[in-house]
């Protein structure tokens, strides 16, 4: 079972050997930005820091008429405990949705058994059919994934990886008490103990040799998620990454000419509108050019890799890629 900050409390203490100094990793995980960004939707976002999201998702949601209960009835708020076996820990960097997806699904059928959560009815519905349960359970996921995270992911995915690179660069700069600094006001690294505070169930952890896997993840803020319970998998650590304020800022970029050279004025100009997903309609009442216009060069700059589509009901918004958000943010 997964906690998350609660108000009061007190100080839990992880207690680190030098194995686990050496298999501590950063991850990033797509899966579980699906479960901590459906928490937002359910209401868990207090401070409204995701309010242009959710006012973006929730009609797009709606048009798709997705049947959410397989995944919703696991997430509850306030977190009762997220069961450990729906996000487990990425054996990977950056692993793929769908990488994380087909671990899911492989979830043994003794574990669901034994899972200890607050999300009761849920489980019991994975319990009386585990397969054709745990296949439904992917299938929402993928569905949800395409309409209210894909068409977000690269500007998500580049916050992530930015705040990586930070703590990277502190731990090569001064060891493990640089790492933990700045990485949140709740953390203080002591004598090979790392202590969180405000913490709902206190005392101390140890990570027997298993190291702790550090992901970084926009939708939990303020909180931190911790899961240092069982044996089976690495103890998971996630907390705000740097710069979360920044995320849905409206950041208008203009057209540039060094770009537009390369790509051509209307191309260039359609990648600097796109800072938040869009569909052909929109893009071309703010360019000023016909839908089918639009379209074609749409198609051209998916064609090279530069621009996603996701269908969200009737509407096909289109992204910028991971490329295309470096090209325009090199230009």
């Amino acid at each position: 079972m997964m906690h998350g900050r609660q108000a009061a409390g007190g100080t839990l203490e992880i207690a680190f050997s030098a194995e686990d100094m050496a298999r501590t990793r950063f991850a990033i995980s797509p899966l579980w930005e699906v479960v901590a960004s459906l928490r937002v939707l359910k209401g868990a976002d207090e401070q409204g820091l995701h309010r242009r999201w959710t006012e973006r998702v929730r009609p797009l949601l709606d048009a798709a008429k997705l049947d959410l209960t397989p995944l919703s009835s696991l997430v509850t708020v306030p977190t009762m405990g997220i069961p450990g076996f729906l996000v487990p820990p990425p054996t990977t960097p950056q692993p793929a949705l769908e990488v994380e997806l087909a671990t899911l699904r492989a979830t043994p059928v003794e574990r669901l058994r034994t899972t200890a959560t607050g999300a009761q009815q849920g489980v019991a519905a994975l319990r009386a059919d585990p397969e054709r349960g745990l296949d439904r359970l992917v299938e929402v996921i993928a569905a949800y994934w395409e309409v209210a995270l894909a068409p977000y992911w690269p500007r998500i995915r580049t916050l992530l990886e930015g705040d990586i690179l930070h703590r990277a660069t502190h731990f090569a700069e001064g060891g493990t008490r640089r790492l933990f600094h700045d990485l949140d006001p709740r953390l203080r690294w002591d004598a090979g103990t790392l202590q969180l505070t405000r913490r709902r169930t206190p005392g101390t952890r140890r990570l027997d040799g298993r190291g702790l896997l550090l992901t970084p993840s926009v939708f939990v803020w303020p909180r931190i998620f911790s899961n240092l319970c069982g044996s089976e998998q690495q103890p998971v650590l996630r907390y705000p990454p740097r710069g979360i304020g920044t995320l849905w800022q409206q950041r208008p970029q203009p057209c540039s000419d060094a770009l537009a050279g390369v790509l051509g004025r209307t191309r260039a100009l359609l990648l600097a509108e796109l800072t938040t997903p869009a569909s052909t309609t929109d893009l071309a009442h703010r360019i000023g050019l016909t839908a089918g216009g639009v379209s074609q060069h749409l198609s051209a700059l998916r064609a090279a890799g530069l621009v996603s589509a996701h269908r969200a009901g009737r509407v096909v918004l289109y992204a910028r890629t991971s490329v295309a958000e470096a090209l325009v943010g090199a230009s």
